[in-house]
């Protein structure tokens, strides 16, 4: 570098440093003149003003926020400017079942932590984690303003242990006014998943006024589970009112719901696990729920719920509220006595009455299997083999309507290719055939009816015990979710991404099951020819993506039909007794009832309007 650029560079050194100096002096100047004016104002403002802008100040001037930023706060939070500023710490309260991190931010819950589960892929199972996560109070300000508890900092107290194993701790939110204060207290019991949150507002009437405090509460499910379908399915906000009426809706069928009546619980299910938040003392006056379901590969759902707290108005009030952090297991949420197991899906719909077979027979049974052995495999086979044994007499009456029906398919075929093109002539000689041979023509109808409830009542047990949640058996990895064997990389419409072998396994069975009975389908109509091959093959795509407990459930009827099926028509059902015995029935006078009797002149009379119409 040549002599001029040298002075050049010094000559500009020089100016940067008069720029910085002269910029930071003019900064200065403003600053003095601006906590001037504030000085000046402060000498026109009431003492109890004064004395909260003095407090502010030196809060301020300890954290090093301008007086300018100290008048802004002031506006925003009113009489909680104190707590607008802070840094965040955590606490942790902690047991055999559950682990919360709570945070001065907000006074609340920060992460739960359930110890005894791991999530599908074997990371610690975290029910609540993240910002969206949050719950606390709105209060009004002044300007139509408000402020929302979750949003500033709380002073929290000592971790306090009880004699019976119990811990505390509690957070205050201080105001202007030390008599005038909002406290969240919480208690982690011992070997539990309840806590109880405990909401105090002391002296919060001038604030609040007299009308319902509302409690903001926001929730989300993150993916815990193998299949994000079957977790959306399942994601659902639960409540139950104060007449003891429970309901629900899915979040992917539901964006909002408003309930006007006092409600005693309210519960964000996932498909294993849920939060649920009960009031203790007095109801929630109202719900206001809103939910989404944001298109993100491990966001399940997200809910925001606004809870009407009934304060009266008193100087020192209190609303206890217990929380359950745990899972959906039937008789830990039976014995808390609030019907909280109202939100396992165990039926629905048309299908709701089968929940009592669940109730009173399903699982009983799979308890008492389980305190057997811990082998789930096991448990499934022995529970389906003891539902086949309840409904054996039907199914033996089943088999013998078959073999009945079997007996008198050649005089079937001969009648209906005698009145092949008179089906009204047909039906009337049929039902003298089954008359005079003492046949039931729905004795095989009515049995498979009766077992109907039990199938459905497993469609609706087994992906919602959460005892199967990650138990292997086989080649099955996770019994409440489907088994793939091989998975294709992309999607196949109306069947899915991968192979469940399972499913493929209860297709084939159902398919050799309906060629086995095949001669009691009715040969002369496709319909009911095909259907039986065809329906297992339309399930498949419907059954591939279900729990493989499931899947492995129906394989295994399927199989002990089969066997059943085979040992009955072969050792025990004489065919030749049966024809023996439908040939002497035929030699019997028949009585006729009278609903025969009109049942018979019913035909005739649709017989003689069919002759009349041809003519």
């Amino acid at each position: 570098m040549d002599r001029n650029s040298v002075i050049g560079f010094v000559l500009l050194g020089l100016l940067l440093v008069g720029y910085i100096w002269w910029n930071q002096k003019s900064s200065q100047d403003a600053r003095i003149e601006k906590a001037r004016q504030d000085s000046i104002a402060n000498l026109n403002k009431p003492k109890e003003q004064q004395a909260k802008t003095v407090a502010l100040s030196d809060s301020a001037a300890a954290t090093g926020i301008t007086s300018a930023d100290s008048a802004r706060l002031s506006s925003e939070y009113g009489p909680f400017t104190l707590a607008a500023t802070g840094t965040e710490a955590t606490t942790v309260l902690e047991n055999k079942l559950v682990k919360i991190t709570f945070t001065n931010k907000g006074g609340q819950p920060k992460q739960i932590q359930l110890l005894e589960f791991k999530s599908s892929a074997g990371e610690p199972l975290m029910l609540q984690e993240g910002s969206f996560n949050r719950q606390g109070i709105k209060v009004p300000l002044a300007n139509n303003q408000s402020l929302n508890t979750a949003d500033v900092y709380f002073t929290p107290g000592n971790v306090e242990k009880h004699p019976d194993g119990s811990q505390s701790i509690s957070y205050r939110l201080p105001t202007s006014n030390p008599a005038q204060y909002i406290e969240y207290t919480y208690m982690l019991k011992n070997d539990s998943y309840l806590v109880d949150y405990t909401i105090n507002l002391v002296g919060m009437q001038g604030i609040l006024g007299s009308k319902n405090v509302e409690f903001q509460w926001n929730s989300q499910s993150d993916l815990q589970e193998h299949s994000m379908q079957q977790e959306r399915l399942n994601n659902q906000i639960h409540w139950r009112d104060a007449a003891k009426d429970h309901d629900y809706f899915t979040l992917t069928n539901s964006s909002e719901k408003k309930v006007d009546r006092p409600l005693q619980w309210v519960s964000f299910k996932q498909q294993f696990f849920n939060t649920t938040l009960i009031a203790r003392k007095d109801n929630f006056a109202s719900a206001d729920f809103h939910s989404k379901v944001p298109e993100s590969a491990n966001i399940v759902g997200q809910q925001m719920s606004s809870l009407a707290i009934p304060f009266n108005g008193s100087a020192n009030y209190s609303f206890p509220i217990e929380v359950y952090y745990g899972p959906n297991k039937y008789k830990t949420l039976k014995s808390m006595d609030i019907e909280l197991q109202k939100i396992i899906p165990l039926g629905s719909g048309i299908f709701a009455f089968v929940k009592y077979v669940n109730i009173w027979i399903i699982i009983p049974v799979f308890d008492f299997l389980g305190g057997l052995t811990s082998n789930y495999g096991l448990i499934i086979l022995l529970l389906t083999i003891f539902i086949r044994l309840i409904i054996a007499p039907f199914t033996y009456q089943s088999y013998v309507s078959a073999a009945k029906m079997k007996v008198l398919k050649p005089e079937l075929d001969e009648l209906r290719a005698r009145y092949k093109d008179d089906q009204q002539a047909f039906g009337m000689e049929q039902m003298k055939l089954f008359k005079s041979a003492g046949v039931n023509p729905l004795g095989g109808c009515l049995p498979a009816l009766l077992q109907l409830p039990i199938l459905v009542a497993m469609y609706s047990f087994f992906p919602s015990s959460i005892e199967l949640r990650q138990e292997s058996f086989l080649w099955a990895n996770d019994l409440s979710t489907y088994d793939s064997i091989y998975n294709f990389g992309f999607t196949i419409p109306l069947y899915g991404d991968h192979i469940s072998l399972f499913t493929i396994l209860m297709t084939i069975t159902s398919l050799i099951l309906a060629f086995y009975n095949r001669g009691m389908a009715d040969q002369s109509n496709p319909v009911m020819k095909y259907m039986p091959y065809v329906f297992p093959i339309m399930l498949l795509g419907i059954f591939n993506g279900m729990a493989a407990a499931l899947t492995y459930y129906y394989f295994l009827s399927n199989v002990i039909s089969i066997a059943l099926q085979w040992v009955i028509q072969t050792f025990i059902i004489n065919h030749d007794k049966i024809h023996a015995q439908i040939q002497a029935n035929k030699s019997k006078p028949q009585t006729k009832s009278k609903w025969a009797e009109k049942l018979e002149e019913m035909q005739k009379r649709q017989a003689e309007m069919q002759k009349t119409r041809k003519k």
